[in-house]
């Protein structure tokens, strides 16, 4: 090989090393009374909150007007306001074997001008599945009748003196991240001769895991 071509050559390598060296950055120098600045950076991720199961009611009062009475039986019906469970728990935030369900309860009816008390006995209530899902597990509780009515299940002609069944699931799991929706018809029953007046009773709604 000539000695032109290897001048060339090194002339060649020489260049690229010196490309290699302009690509390198320098670190900050200060010079005693000066300064110099370091960014800090951190990325923070938006704080998740857990998901909750909750119970909310579309009204808190509901009143009864009379219809479907009979020479026997004075009746006044109304409809429960909707009430709603939202879960917005992911099915990892549900405890293993979990279940749910709305349990409702009522006060005796207490007269405004002091007339006796009419018992919870004679407040019955149909729940009815407005918005159950499509997984078909939430499901609402049976009719519970007064204590003037023959029952329709065995040993339901009770009113809702105790905790009674009106929405549930039975795999918490299976249907988390959804809201679902029910109401009721609610009746009272009373004897033809009960006295005159106004009444009030306080249903009570309690959504229990």
């Amino acid at each position: 090989m000539s000695t032109p071509n290897r001048k060339r050559l090194v002339a060649g390598a020489a260049s690229a090393v010196l490309a290699g060296t302009l690509a390198l950055q320098s670190p900050a120098v200060a010079d005693p009374g000066d300064s110099t600045d370091v960014e800090v950076t951190v990325d923070i991720e938006e704080i998740r909150e857990p998901g909750v199961l909750a119970l909310s009611i579309a009204a808190d009062s509901v009143a009864l007007s009379e219809d479907g009475s009979t020479l026997l039986v004075r009746q006044f019906v109304g409809t429960l306001p909707t009430v709603t469970v939202s879960d917005t728990r992911t099915p990892e935030e549900v405890p293993d074997g979990a279940a749910w369900a709305v349990l409702g309860s009522a006060t005796d009816f207490v007269g405004a001008a002091g007339q006796a008390p009419i018992s919870a006995g004679h407040l019955g209530w149909k729940p009815k599945l407005l918005d159950g899902g499509e997984t078909g597990q939430v499901t609402e509780g049976e009719e519970v009748v007064t204590v003037v009515d023959e029952p329709t299940q065995p040993g339901n002609n009770v009113g809702l003196v105790d905790q009674e069944l009106l929405v549930s699931t039975f795999d918490s799991e299976a249907v988390a991240g959804n809201s679902y929706s029910v109401n009721a018809d609610l009746y009272l029953r009373t004897p033809a001769d009960v006295a005159a007046g106004s009444y009030a009773s306080t249903l009570t709604l309690s959504l229990f895991e």
